[in-house]
């Protein structure tokens, strides 16, 4: 049998690892190269003049004297972990084909399971935000699905208590090959409605994208985005696998749903929905990338020291009835000179609930404790 190269690549090997980042000063060269690779420029003033501390491992700009670590500015901001744990915690999220837990990321690196949780999702954020820059097209394959079970006398199917509604596209080439995969939860409390799914389209997908489904009626929003919706009802359960339209239709989606789904059940077992597009985001960020992944390590490197910082407090709270981050983001690139004029939070509010009236005020109401 022919094998595939793509799945029987080798990788970053732990001894190629342990050789590039085995300690604390090729892990600081490379993050230095990552985030300044012409050389050192201030994150305040854009001088490049400046001098070295070395007992406190800062630079301090010669033009406004401000004094910058390797790490200010970025994700990993405000926290004393070596370079050497979080490069660690990188090689296990992107090496791993099912991902790894937070109980087993405090494992290897011999840190508590809080601060483990913490560097995974902080992580997960910066594939989050990386991977939704550039929305795919051509043609798609859409598919909606649900994270979580039956609770014992609940309601059971769509609308169920417990149960967090996503949607799942796959790009495939003519000739019915996967290119790349996106996931995402519905920004709603409603659920899977149709008005919800032309926001989730035209956030998600390019204007003009020829997608394909099984037949929901929720999925005929993604013409108020632009899209073209191709849909093909086939039989459900096991009679749909032998009929050639489910094949041709839907056959890639529904394989990236039940390898996604499984993997997170066996890796993580409990999962808050509240979460859920970030670990989402970790499958797509791996598959979009998948034909190189030794280059995944330098890359989300490169992508993790040009992401905004992310506090606890907002790591907590993001994600919540499957907001995108949008408000979350809008903050965290605000510097202090622009938070201390005083007005642009009530600008920033005003802004956000014009564009999404039917998020509870109750959840926002004191969002200015969390900048």
């Amino acid at each position: 049998m022919k094998r595939n190269r793509v799945q029987c690549q080798k990788g970053l090997s732990p001894g190629k690892f342990l050789q590039r980042y085995g300690s604390e000063g090729p892990c600081e060269q490379a993050v230095c190269n990552a985030r300044w690779p012409d050389g050192f420029r201030c994150p305040e003033c854009g001088s490049r003049r400046h001098c070295r501390i070395r007992s406190r491992k800062l630079r301090q700009c010669h033009a406004c004297h401000r004094q910058s670590s390797l790490v200010t500015g970025t994700i990993c901001a405000a926290t004393q972990l070596p370079l050497t744990v979080r490069l660690l915690a990188l090689h296990l999220l992107t090496q791993g084909k099912h991902g790894v837990s937070s109980l087993e990321l405090a494992r290897q690196p011999g840190v508590s399971r809080n601060t483990a949780w913490k560097v995974k999702h902080k992580l997960l954020q910066v594939m989050k935000e990386r991977d939704e820059r550039v929305p795919p097209g051509g043609i798609m394959q859409v598919d909606d699905a649900c994270w979580g079970g039956e609770r014992s006398g609940g309601k059971r199917g769509r609308g169920a208590a417990g149960k967090t509604p996503f949607v799942a596209a796959v790009q495939v080439s003519a000739a019915g090959q996967p290119a790349r995969m996106r996931m995402s939860s519905v920004a709603s409390v409603a659920g899977l409605r149709k008005k919800t799914l032309a926001a989730w389209a035209g956030r998600h997908l390019q204007p003009g994208t020829e997608v394909h489904s099984d037949g929901p009626a929720c999925l005929r929003g993604v013409a108020g985005a632009g899209c073209e919706h191709v849909p093909t009802v086939t039989a459900g359960g096991q009679r749909s696998c032998g009929d050639s339209r489910f094949v041709r239709v839907n056959v890639r989606v529904n394989t990236m749903l039940a390898h996604v789904k499984q993997s997170l059940a066996g890796t993580c077992h409990a999962l808050d929905g509240k979460h859920l597009p970030r670990y989402l985001a970790e499958f797509r960020y791996r598959f979009n990338r998948r034909y190189d992944l030794e280059a995944l390590v330098p890359r989300l490197l490169h992508a993790s020291v040009r992401t905004p910082p992310m506090p606890y407090r907002l790591l907590t709270l993001a994600e919540s009835c499957g907001q995108s981050g949008w408000h979350l983001s809008r903050i965290r690139t605000k510097s202090r000179t622009e938070r201390e004029k005083g007005d642009w939070f009530e600008t920033l509010f005003c802004e956000f609930m014009a564009t999404r009236p039917e998020f509870e005020i109750t959840r926002i109401h004191r969002w200015e404790e969390y900048i």
